[in-house]
């Protein structure tokens, strides 16, 4: 897909804004301190992430986890919630099962959102549509708004715009490990509305570091219905068990309260 001038145009404004937000009052040739003083540049921060990234995806043979779905739902025409605990499974280089352990609640919530997540994260899988997932320069553009330091590590913070709308694409904010090169959190919002019936949705995402992997800890999607009601999705990541290419057997990880992200 070509981008026409009107998309050129946004995303070239969006660039802008990012790398100078925080600028404003300063003089015009500044900077946010925060990326001045960022020991690499946003094309140096984005060529790590991509290698990195790739060497993680290839060291990762297989891995076994908890997870537990929630969605609550206030609105017209009525109150709804429900919950569904899985077993989730993944081998090299593409392979995603999923074994349902329990549910409760809506069953309407059950079949139409959690089941359909599910099968999603298979299709998300592929390693077709897997490439034109990846958070690299040819699905994004980039710019680097900030580096924050604390006593757990610095970090990147990267603005993100999507070259083409696909419900798997975001945009938004997304923090890298100054070390590991990963993402450890994103903040953002779909590429593309996935319904009509759909105003707004907030994406909040957090990632622990497992082994030499970071993997999912938390995701939070909030969505705004035109109709006036809110729904609020979460899913707790826990009990991840993984192999890589130097382990020849299982490592058990400890739970999300013992293993925690940079």
């Amino acid at each position: 897909m070509i981008p026409g001038p009107i998309q050129r145009l946004t995303r070239l404004f969006f660039l802008l804004a990012a790398t100078l937000v925080g600028a404003a009052g300063a003089d015009s040739g500044s900077l946010p301190a925060s990326i001045t003083t960022a020991p690499l540049s946003v094309d140096q921060v984005v060529n790590n992430l991509v290698r990195k990234d790739k060497e993680r995806a290839q060291a990762l043979r297989h891995y076994e986890s908890t997870r537990v779905y929630r969605l609550s739902y206030r609105g017209f025409p009525g109150d709804r919630e429900a919950e569904m605990t899985v077993e989730a499974t993944y081998d090299s280089p593409s392979t995603k099962r999923f074994r349902v352990i329990s549910q409760t609640g809506s069953k309407l919530i059950i079949d139409r959102v959690f089941k359909r997540l599910l099968d999603s994260e298979k299709e998300a899988a592929e390693p077709e549509m897997h490439a034109r997932t990846l958070l690299n320069r040819a699905n994004y553009d980039l710019a680097l708004t900030g580096f924050e330091s604390s006593d757990n590590g610095s970090q990147y913070v990267l603005a993100v715009y999507p070259k083409t709308k696909s419900k798997y694409l975001y945009r938004g904010k997304v923090w890298v490990d100054a070390t590991d090169f990963a993402v450890t959190r994103i903040d953002a919002e779909p590429a593309q509305n996935p319904s009509f019936w759909t105003k707004k949705s907030e994406i909040h995402h957090e990632y622990i570091k497992v082994q030499d992997f970071w993997l999912p800890r938390r995701n939070e999607s909030v969505s705004y219905i035109r109709l006036g009601g809110r729904a609020t999705l979460t899913i707790e990541y826990d009990n991840y068990r993984v192999i890589d290419s130097s382990r020849s057997s299982t490592k058990a990880s400890s739970s999300n309260s013992d293993v925690g992200a940079r």
